[in-house]
């Protein structure tokens, strides 16, 4: 059989009109916008209201540290639910949209793969229905808008050295990351230094995604601090009046997207703030949608479990009042001997002894799970044709040694029939009891909670703060921003913040250079390591490959 591509897979598949996907979830046609035949806005407001229908279980998919080995993280979600149609559950899919910088960037499109996609991958993977151009404009005329304050006089006494708003665009971009604006004279503003960031970093989609409505959104988006005076006080967007000005750009954007797997399985696919940056979720509406037209929820948080599924679960559920029925672990074979030390070009071989050097990896991001938030939990290998019996075998017994299954996901070449066995795990596992709890109180001291994730969730010594980070810790306290959860930007590579320790490394510490609040989203950043809120593009784009025939037919997309 000849090899398709994820992009040639989806564009020979036949969609079905977006309203009878909707008509099987349950969501009359008035609840619609159409975008298309094949994509619709949802009507969240009335549809949440006059839903009958009892709330489903909700399952998390999350994963092992990520390698360039891949784990099918979003791939599993999708199989996930088709399989759980499969065997006669009512089920959603509730995914973040994909960044258009990773998406011609790094690895190109990021809407699952093989037959366990959601469509149309093109429109999801580009402008969708232009949600995150929303976001950026509302980021932008915020600092349009402090800019002119300024420039008209500056009525609120802003510090021009302390404006921290910064300009965005959904795309990577290095040499935007530090620029000086307001040259050429008086009439073009104050000269000062300032940067983008990439839209999915922007504090605005943070707020997008955890709003809870319209009012909530305008709420947020009014506590956003944008600069701090010559005395020292937060400048916020709602002095600036900003908020409806940039709720109204964001009002449609709010309305989750309805779209299809390629077995027509309903998927909500909204918001997307990254997971290494800021919390990895996709909208809290969307959520709630699943929740309310299925019975088995399925969703994703981004990276591996020590970023998507914490920020998830001390951050998204303590916020939105969610309360997970079981979570997923996505791992390969693959992956685990890339942890254990295996080069990519070796991984195909079998290789015992790099397995279960590597599976620490795994068994902690379970442990953390089970132990540490106390939740069910399954294991799905994303099994790849080079996997030996021997190498799967030993995964199954290492889990089954913390109490937790194993379930083979072969969904990349099945679609919903490789995910039936994780599919009735699943099943089994939301039935079950669970004392879910989070890994932090929100009454402990910012260090405190700092110290709770690294030694709790990394396994590390301790958290060290800089100088400059101590300052910054005293100054959020003394604002009274004290008693917010914490949002780790760190490395996706590594428990650690260095990213060449791999596997489950002890014996570190992990160092906070930097502490800010984003008021409007209601966390507390802290930055690690080298991340930055800006990301350039590869060597080799994965937009050199990317192209349109005349026909408008689009190829590369992975």
């Amino acid at each position: 059989m000849s090899y398709k591509s994820d992009i040639e897979i989806a564009q020979s598949t036949p969609m079905l009109p977006i309203e009878e996907v909707a008509r099987g979830a349950g969501i009359d046609g008035k609840y619609l916008e159409f975008y298309g035949r094949a994509k619709a806005k949802i009507d969240y407001v009335n549809l949440l209201k006059d839903s009958p229908r009892p709330d489903g279980k909700l399952v998390l998919v999350t994963a092992i540290t990520p390698t360039p080995a891949g784990e099918g993280k979003t791939t599993t979600t999708v199989g996930l639910a088709d399989g759980l149609r499969k065997i006669g559950k009512n089920a959603m899919v509730a995914l973040r949209e994909p960044s258009l910088g990773p998406v011609f960037g790094v690895k190109g499109g990021a809407a699952g793969g093989g037959y366990a996609q959601v469509v149309p991958m093109e429109d999801i993977n580009l402008h969708f229905t232009g949600d995150f151009h929303a976001i950026g404009a509302a980021n932008n005329l915020l600092a349009a808008m402090l800019d002119n304050h300024i420039q008209q006089g500056n009525a609120l006494d802003i510090d021009t050295r302390r404006v921290i708003w910064r300009r965005c665009v959904d795309m990577n971009d290095r040499q935007l990351r530090s620029i000086v604006c307001g040259l050429g004279g008086k009439p073009n503003g104050v000269p000062r230094e300032d940067g983008f960031d990439i839209t999915v970093a922007s504090e605005v989609m943070a707020v997008f995604c955890l709003a809870s409505g319209i009012d909530d959104l305008k709420s947020r988006l009014a506590r956003i601090i944008v600069a701090y005076s010559r005395s020292g006080a937060p400048v916020t967007a709602g002095d600036l009046h900003a908020q409806g000005a940039m709720a109204a750009l964001l009002v449609e954007a709010l309305k989750p997207n309805l779209v299809q797997t390629l077995e027509h399985t309903p998927a909500f696919i909204h918001g997307g703030p990254f997971a290494n940056i800021a919390h990895g979720c996709n909208s809290v509406m969307a959520t709630r949608l699943a929740l309310k037209m299925g019975d088995y929820a399925i969703t994703e948080a981004g990276f591996g479990a020590d970023l998507g599924a914490e920020k998830f679960l001390d951050i998204k559920c303590r916020f939105a009042g969610l309360k997970p029925a079981a979570v997923v672990i996505v791992a390969t074979v693959r992956a685990l001997k890339h942890h254990g030390g295996v080069a990519k070009a070796a991984l195909n071989d079998e290789n015992l002894p790099a397995l279960e050097k590597g599976l620490p990896n795994l068994l902690q991001h379970v442990e953390n799970i089970t132990k540490v938030y106390r939740l069910p939990a399954v294991v799905a290998i994303n099994r790849f044709p080079t996997d030996s019996e021997a190498e799967l075998k030993l995964i199954a017994d290492k889990c089954r040694e913390l109490g937790v299954n194993v379930a083979l996901s072969e969904v990349w070449g099945k679609g919903g029939d490789g995910g039936v066995e994780l599919a009735k795990e699943v099943v089994r596992l939301c039935e079950l009891p669970n004392d879910f709890a989070y890994a932090y109180d929100l009454d402990m001291t910012i260090e405190q909670k700092l110290d709770a994730i690294v030694k709790k969730i990394y396994r590390g010594d301790g958290v060290v703060l800089t100088a400059n980070a101590r300052k910054q810790m005293r100054q959020l306290e003394e604002l009274g921003f004290g008693n917010m959860p914490i949002c780790m930007a760190k490395t996706q590579y590594s428990f650690s913040d260095d990213p060449t320790l791999l596997g489950a490394p002890r014996g570190f510490e992990v160092t906070v250079r930097n502490l800010k609040v984003s008021a409007g989203a209601g966390f507390i950043v802290a930055l690690t390591g080298e991340i930055m809120t800006m990301p350039g593009l590869p060597k080799v784009p994965a937009a050199e490959r990317i192209d349109v025939d005349s026909d408008g037919k689009i190829s590369g997309l992975f």
